[in-house]
C-alpha cells in the first residue's frame, strides 16, 4: 500500500458523486489536505480527508473530516494507517492536536481511531445550521 496526497478524487469513496467544481476548489484551498491509499495493483482503497483550522489563542489544529475505505478492501489496516498518515502531516504541520466527530454507534469508526491512538475525548453534542447550498 502507498499513500499520497490527492491531486485527483476517487469517486467511489464518496457518499455521492464528487463535483469537479468542489473537489478542485477542495483540493486548491490552503489547509485542506485529502490522502489517498492505493493497495499494491494501484487501485484507490481509501482515503481521508482533513482541515486544519487556525485558532487565535490556541495556534492549528486539525479535524480529521472524513474517512473512507473501499468495502472490499477493509480490515486491512487502511483506515488505520490514513488516520496516522494525516495525524503525520498534521504534527509537521505543528498542530497541536487532531480530532474527529463520531457516531457513539460507529464502532468500526471507533476502533480504527482507537488502533491509531485517538483517546475519547467525553460525550458532546454536535449542532447543525442547515443551508440551501448552491448547485445541490
Amino acid at each position: 500500500m502507498e499513500i499520497r496526497r490527492a491531486t485527483t478524487v476517487a469517486e467511489h469513496l464518496y457518499d455521492g458523486p464528487p463535483r469537479p467544481e468542489w473537489a478542485e476548489r477542495f483540493l486548491a484551498a490552503p489547509g485542506h489536505l485529502m490522502l489517498i491509499a492505493y493497495a499494491e495493483d494501484g487501485f484507490p482503497a481509501g482515503l481521508v480527508s482533513g482541515i486544519e483550522m487556525l485558532h487565535p489563542d490556541k495556534g492549528s489544529e486539525m479535524c480529521l473530516y472524513e474517512l473512507s475505505v473501499d468495502e472490499g478492501h477493509r480490515r486491512r489496516g487502511i483506515g488505520r494507517a490514513l488516520t496516522e498518515a494525516l495525524a503525520a502531516v498534521a504534527r509537521e504541520r505543528g498542530c497541536y492536536d487532531m480530532w474527529v466527530g463520531v457516531d457513539t454507534d460507529n464502532v468500526p469508526a471507533l476502533a480504527t481511531y482507537r488502533s491509531a491512538g485517538a483517546a475519547d475525548d467525553g460525550v458532546f453534542a454536535m449542532l447543525t445550521w442547515e443551508f440551501e447550498a448552491k448547485g445541490r
